[in-house]
């Protein structure tokens, strides 16, 4: 059958090609198509029955990159106090690999927290008083205190905190998600990512976020600090938004006949993207603008949160995001890596990080959203109870230290008031109830209503999922 032959005895006067019989007959098969094409590129792969009952529909992270010292804020260890400048004993070590950056000093001398500790709220959780403010929510919080991981360097540690795996090339956890569940707005990107400006610190690249082998729809989108919140968005001086709309969709069109002809499924994704784009021409300008936020709110958050790219800032607008629902919001804060001047520079980083955790939380629970909210915060690995170099009376550095750290839930069927797991009097080694990456990736996808087991990806002949061949649920901090 040739262009013109549409059927048998059909009569085509005007000369309609069968692509243009198609996308003219009725409302247009081709629109049909597109319709349906849209709906399959954001619908969930994950279905209701078929899975644990979801908890939580979006998870907020405050990724906290370079490693806090779990000593110096959440596990309060009065040995190391005791033993302060004492080698560290090998009954501890037991012949553990140390990073090259320790691995060769002559001494390892202990050092306890100069920084005091108080138990806090009815759950009388240990935390320092670099965290005042995270204080006060103490009973809102779950801390697992043994958190571990394989990695010992930045790199891996991160990439394996986000993607499952120490190797780059793996979707992220916020891709994993977008894959699994799909969309809860179709005018703002699933999967949001902010880092804040002005930071130094170890490099942070957009794989972190990326999809990997997955569709490249499951990107997440990184906003920027400035009047455009996201690159190239915005359209030209000159070109009205329906203007905009008659270029997509010629646009469209031609990637429409080129998916016919290849079958190409990377122009599924830039139809998508295009049209989601179109969307967020409108809505971004409206999520980044904070001139509607009552004076009370920036009370809550602190002043820098009138400073745009700042973490309270960014803490911020990630509840707005939040109550527009999107799925995966994901903030970076870099700088905490201190293998020297601990004293000095962590006490900054509480002071650009506490409060703006603490309102964030609680502005959730004050808007009833922290039950169906899963707020994270975290490094990649914690800090050595010894000194990095020489200790030098008050000023000291720690390494990295992968074999036990901390990090907190809120929300989101997490179970508040709760420190699960211990680690050993001087927070070198898992005394009780370890939460390794995997267990810990494992438990957050069963909040979101996910068997781990069973969101999967085939590629290159094998079945790939977030927790490799591993990973156990941690009902300990379940609700």
């Amino acid at each position: 059958m040739n262009d013109n032959s549409l059927c048998p005895g059909f009569e085509n006067p005007i000369g309609l090609s069968r692509r243009n019989f198609l996308n003219t007959f009725g409302m247009g098969l081709g629109g049909i198509a597109l319709a349906d094409l849209m709906q399959a590129a954001r619908s969930p792969i994950v279905k209701a029955g078929d899975h644990p009952p979801a908890k939580a529909k979006r998870i907020i992270y405050l990724f906290q990159a370079g490693g806090p010292s779990q000593i110096d804020l959440h596990d309060w260890k009065p040995r190391l106090v005791k033993d302060h400048g004492v080698e560290l004993p090998e009954s501890i070590r037991k012949g553990q690999r140390l990073t090259a950056m320790s691995g060769n000093q002559a001494s390892l001398p202990l050092v306890g927290s100069p920084f005091k500790f108080e138990q806090h709220g009815q759950s009388g959780a240990w935390l320092s008083d670099l965290l005042p403010h995270t204080s006060k929510i103490a009973d809102d919080l779950c801390f697992i205190k043994t958190m571990h991981t394989e990695a010992i360097n930045h790199g891996p540690g991160v990439t394996f905190m986000q993607t499952g795996s120490q190797f780059p090339g793996r979707p992220s956890m916020g891709a994993w998600l977008d894959y699994g569940l799909g969309t809860m707005n179709n005018d703002l990107p699933s999967f949001v990512v902010m880092v804040t400006k002005g930071k130094g610190g170890q490099p942070l690249v957009s794989r972190l976020w990326g999809s990997g082998f997955l569709p490249g729809k499951h990107d997440g989108v990184r906003f920027r600090a400035d009047k455009d919140a996201i690159l190239y968005l915005n359209s030209p001086e000159g070109i009205d938004r329906a203007n905009r709309r008659k270029v997509l969709d010629r646009i469209r069109e031609l990637h429409e006949i080129q998916l016919e002809a290849t079958g190409d499924p990377s122009l599924e994704t830039r139809i998508a993207q295009y049209e989601m784009a179109f969307n967020m021409q409108k809505s971004i300008p409206d999520v980044t603008d904070l001139s509607d936020e009552p004076e009370s709110t920036f009370k809550l958050y602190g002043d820098e949160a009138r400073k745009p790219g700042s973490f309270a800032a960014n803490c911020l607008l990630a509840r707005r995001l939040a109550e527009r629902d999107v799925r995966f919001i994901q903030l970076y804060h870099q700088g905490w890596d201190q293998h020297g001047g601990l004293p000095r520079a962590i006490k900054q980083q509480c002071k650009e990080t506490d409060q703006a955790s603490a309102a964030l939380v609680t502005d959730l629970k004050n808007r009833g959203m922290l039950d169906d909210t899963l707020v994270i915060s975290g490094g990649e690995f914690g800090r050595t109870s010894y000194c990095q170099g020489k200790l030098s009376g008050g000023n000291f550095g720690r390494d990295h230290h992968g074999r036990c750290f901390t990090t907190w839930m809120a929300g989101g069927g997490s179970r508040a008031g709760t420190s699960y797991g211990q680690t050993d009097d001087y927070s070198y080694n898992i005394a009780k109830d370890g939460v390794h990456i995997h267990d810990f990736h494992a438990t957050i996808l069963h909040l979101l209503g996910i068997d781990h087991e069973r969101l999967t990806f085939k590629y290159q002949g094998r079945h790939f999922r977030l927790t490799d061949v591993h990973g156990k649920i941690v009902k300990g901090v379940l609700a």
